[in-house]
């Protein structure tokens, strides 16, 4: 989600900087670099050793008297994005005021990219008018605002103030960071392996786990595109994510045809069984029967479906192959979609339940490999790859 990403964490003075350090933990655990401020009030809450051990870098708490020249220049220069959790009251109007007099302020004024900031404070405080004028200027000047929610707070108060979870910010940090290039997109994405009725007990499916098409969709609705999942695996939970549960290949693709029309983009990741039992018995076979003879049909060919839309999306389809990619080449014009995506199922620690891929990418320009990667990391170059294509 974050690899190769720099993120410098703020953390000032209240009762909630002990999440800052979970949060801290997850934005590493996503890939980030994170370096962390720290103001003086901060360290009356978590001691400046925690963060050293989560990040590995000791916190800078100084704007002077360090042996850098100038740490709020470098650190701007070094930080991708900065995020502020928690945010006091205090922090945010030395912000809107543009009052540089510490080094998490002066570096968010000397930063040109993309800043979070988690308000926490007691509900009074975060209702007074001063702090209302405040968040007013922050959000004009385009920082990106998050939480507060409703909750406990500190010395047994309840009401809004409680800073947000550190899920919640680490999924801010990751859209301010890809800048919603996917806003305004319809995508439609299908995950999972159908399973196709034998009896009512038993049916004819794979292994599909529905990670690969899950992390295109999570991916796609954090870039800002409005997401259709239709799956038959757990799915992720994202206020852009609408999703519809199925099970059989003709229950996906009448799904995904209603949702196809008119969307942008469309990806299959499902892993979609070709042929099933053409008369499912209607109570479980018994073994003192003997063996069954199941005769098979054809599945609906769900792609074809919805190339054959006019106007049709930018489609994207995934070819899960064994003993090599080099068989897939042919199913990009065959298919007729846009890119497809090929990996090879039998190769360990990729492919199905796996949390990483391998894969080689076929375009009408050519292929490329992406070596091993998190699935994670595979969507977001995989929408990398979409935002260029439909730009020319």
């Amino acid at each position: 989600m974050l690899g190769g990403r720099s993120v410098l964490l703020g953390v000032t003075g209240g009762v909630a900087a002990f999440k800052a350090a979970y949060l801290a933990r997850r934005l590493v655990e996503s890939g980030a670099t994170v370096r962390v401020i720290m103001t003086r009030a901060s360290l009356e809450f978590i001691g400046p050793q925690t963060m050293a051990a989560i990040t590995g870098s000791p916190p800078y708490t100084e704007l002077f008297g360090t042996e850098t020249v100038s740490p709020h220049t470098e650190l701007a220069a070094w930080a991708d994005v900065i995020v502020v959790a928690p945010a006091t009251a205090a922090t945010m109007a030395r912000m809107a005021g543009g009052e540089s007099d510490d080094l998490l302020v002066a570096t968010i004024l000397a930063f040109t990219g993309p800043v979070v900031v988690a308000p926490a404070m007691h509900t009074e405080m975060w209702e007074h008018p001063a702090t209302r004028r405040n968040v007013t200027v922050l959000a004009a000047d385009g920082i990106h605002l998050v939480g507060p929610v409703p909750g406990p707070l500190a010395g047994g108060d309840e009401g809004m103030g409680r800073m947000a979870e550190p899920e919640a910010i680490l999924e801010a940090v990751i859209a301010a960071l890809h800048g919603g290039d996917l806003a305004g997109w319809s995508v439609v994405v299908s995950a999972g392996g159908t399973r196709e009725p034998v009896d009512p007990v038993r049916f004819l499916g794979n292994r599909s786990s529905g990670k690969m098409g899950n992390a295109i969709a999570l991916t796609a609705a954090r870039r800002g595109a409005a997401v259709t999942l239709v799956t038959t695996a757990p799915a992720p939970t994202h206020p852009r994510i609408s999703v519809v549960p199925v099970d059989t290949a003709a229950e996906m693709a009448a799904a995904v045809w209603e949702a196809a029309a008119g969307c942008d983009v469309a990806v299959f990741a499902a892993a979609v069984a070709d042929f099933r039992p053409a008369e499912p018995a209607p109570t479980k076979l018994r073994r003192a029967d003997g063996p069954p003879e199941i005769r098979l049909e054809s599945t609906p060919d769900i792609l074809a479906g919805v190339a054959a839309l006019q106007p049709r999306p930018f489609l994207v389809g995934f070819a899960a192959e064994t003993g090599g990619t080099a068989a897939a080449a042919g199913k990009l014009t065959a298919k007729g979609v846009d890119v497809l995506v090929a990996n090879d199922v039998t190769t360990p620690g990729i492919g199905f339940g796996a949390d990483s891929n391998a894969v080689t990418v076929f375009t009408a320009g050519g292929s490329e490999e992406w070596p091993r990667q998190s699935k994670d990391a595979i969507a977001n170059r995989l929408w990398d790859l979409v935002v260029r294509a439909r730009s020319h």
